[in-house]
């Protein structure tokens, strides 16, 4: 259902700060901590003496101890010690290679041969002085693809989130939908049309009226294995909408990392990054509240979708012309799904790559 060789956002370092994290990637238990180096490592969480969970332990000395009988690894899953006991020729517990980059945790739940941190997607609004982001975690009950779907398509702003960042307009809109190689695009552009709430508040907070006719975007970017960015934001009508003078318009990206954690539930690590007002720590607070409350309001949508998907298998959903941003996202991921797959049916890290 999803692909291994590839690199998802597992967690923030304050998840474990204070202790092992344990969180499934992808179907694999693993457990996150630092080693004796400071350095951020991740093993499958799965201790080779009983089989207890090692992220109910504790890290000692940069080592991670099993909670259960003492069992202590080190970073690279190798035994090190047990009070009493001879370890040394235990198995390894299985590595997943991990990275610590733009304030997450990446990790490549596949063939570790394969992993290249240099595809780690770079994110400019992370490292640039002239960005602020701000955002948070949820866990939902639905495939991972249901979540694509609604962030590819947004006409469900209108009902889902009416009183924040849904208008008529939208639905009113129609969607240009575009593959560039592995990349989904699916563009909507409104005209001359009042601020929502959220995006009236959003201007007033970068000193521009509310009450002026404006012009909206939403461009939303879907790139494997299931991250999508949206640009979205208004301008004061007649000023070049998208293009418009940043004096003249509130624009801001929408982060979405979706990371599978079983078929049927997810990671989903969202978050607004904007490059107005970068220094203002009270707005970055107050779009999170914000959008915090409306992705809320998805997640009530999509488990109660996947209850219906489980109970009624047989059943088709229909595509429609708002669908294609979805569409052609599940294409890109089966194809690269199918390629992984035959690659290593046929052999190797050669073949695979």
């Amino acid at each position: 259902m999803f692909l291994k060789n590839t690199w998802y956002v597992a967690c923030t370092a304050d998840e474990f700060a204070e202790k092992p994290l344990g969180r499934k990637i992808c179907n694999e238990a693993m457990v996150f901590f630092r080693d004796g180096n400071g350095k951020v490592a991740a093993l499958e969480d799965f201790c080779p003496h009983r089989g207890a969970a090692l992220s109910l332990g504790f890290v000692k000395d940069g080592h991670l101890v099993c909670g259960y009988h003492g069992l202590t690894v080190d970073g690279g899953g190798k035994c090190t010690k047990m009070v009493g006991q001879r370890v040394g020729g235990f198995p390894k517990t299985r590595a997943f290679p991990c990275v610590e980059r733009y304030g997450f945790v990446w990790v490549w739940p596949g063939d570790e041969a394969l992993a290249n941190p240099d595809e780690i997607p770079h994110l400019e609004w992370a490292v640039s002085e002239q960005w602020a982001y701000g955002g948070g975690l949820y866990h939902i009950k639905c495939d991972y693809r249901l979540m694509i779907d609604n962030l590819m398509d947004l006409t469900h702003e209108t009902y889902v989130h009416a009183t924040s960042i849904g208008q008529e307009e939208i639905e009113e809109a129609p969607p240009k939908t575009t593959v560039e190689g592995d990349m989904v695009i699916t563009a909507r552009h409104m005209e001359n049309i009042k601020a929502p709430p959220f995006w009236a508040s959003a201007l007033r907070a970068n000193g521009l009226d509310d009450q002026v006719p404006c012009d909206r975007w939403q461009v939303c970017r879907f790139t494997p294995p299931s991250h999508v960015m949206i640009e979205v934001g208004v301008a004061h009508a007649g000023h070049g909408g998208y293009d418009a003078p940043a004096d003249k318009k509130a624009g801001s990206i929408v982060v979405d990392f979706i990371t599978p954690e079983t078929d049927e539930s997810i990671w989903y690590f969202w978050g607004m990054a904007r490059n107005f007002k970068p220094e203002d720590a009270e707005l970055t607070a107050a779009i999170k509240r914000g959008q915090g409350g409306i992705f809320a309001e998805d997640q009530e949508v999509l488990e109660a979708q996947q209850r219906n998907l489980s109970a009624y298998p047989e059943k088709k959903i229909l595509k429609l012309n708002i669908d294609a941003g979805g569409v052609q996202s599940r294409k890109v991921l089966d194809r690269l799904i199918d390629a992984e797959r035959a690659g290593a049916a046929t052999g190797g890290v050669e073949n695979a790559a």
